[in-house]
C-alpha cells in the first residue's frame, strides 16, 4: 500500500466531538452574558428616565409636573429615539407621569417599569425594574415589574427588592 496522508475516520470524529463539547458549555455562557448586557442596559435605561423625568419637571413641568409619558420625554430630546419608542436591548419600557392636583396634594409623581420581550434561558433577560420619583431602582424576578399596590399616597413598591 501506497503511504496515505490525511485523517481517518475515528481522528476526524473525535474532533468533531471535542468541539461540540467545547460548544455545549460556551453557549450557555454566552447567552447568559448577553442576558446580564440587557439587564445592565434596562437600569441604565431606567436611571436615564428618571433624569429625563427630572429635568423636565424643573423646565416644562415648571418644577411641579413630570412628563406623561416617553413620548413627551423623546420630543423634548431627554432621551434617546430608541428609548422613547419604548423598547431597546430587549426591554420594554414605560414611563406615564400623573400632574399634581390643583391644591399641590397629591402631588405629581412618575412610573417607570422596564420589563423584559422574553424569559428564560433563551430569553432577553429574567429581572424587570421599577423606578419612580424618588429615584430607587427595584427588580423583581420574572416579567413582572414590581410596581404592585403603588397608589399616589403610598410611593413604595409592595413588592420587589430595593436595587440602586
Amino acid at each position: 500500500m501506497k503511504n496515505q496522508k490525511g485523517f481517518s475516520l475515528i481522528e476526524l470524529l473525535i474532533v468533531v466531538a471535542i468541539i461540540g463539547i467545547i460548544a455545549a458549555i460556551a453557549i450557555p455562557n454566552l447567552l447568559k452574558s448577553r442576558q446580564a448586557a440587557n439587564e445592565a442596559s434596562a437600569i441604565g435605561s431606567t436611571r436615564t428616565i428618571g433624569t429625563a423625568q427630572a429635568t423636565y419637571q424643573s423646565t416644562l413641568g415648571l418644577g411641579r409636573n413630570f412628563a406623561p409619558d416617553l413620548t413627551s420625554l423623546g420630543n423634548d430630546n431627554a432621551v434617546d429615539t430608541t428609548l422613547a419608542s419604548g423598547t431597546k436591548s430587549g426591554y420594554a419600557f414605560e414611563s406615564t407621569g400623573t400632574d399634581a392636583a390643583a391644591d399641590g396634594d397629591p402631588p405629581s409623581f412618575f412610573n417607570t417599569e422596564s420589563t423584559p420581550l422574553s424569559t428564560g434561558s433563551f430569553g432577553t433577560g429574567n429581572r424587570s425594574f421599577y423606578s419612580n420619583e424618588t429615584y430607587v431602582i427595584y427588580q423583581l424576578p420574572g416579567a413582572n415589574a414590581p410596581n404592585g399596590g403603588i397608589t399616589a399616597s403610598v410611593r413604595k413598591p409592595t413588592n420587589g427588592t430595593v436595587l440602586e
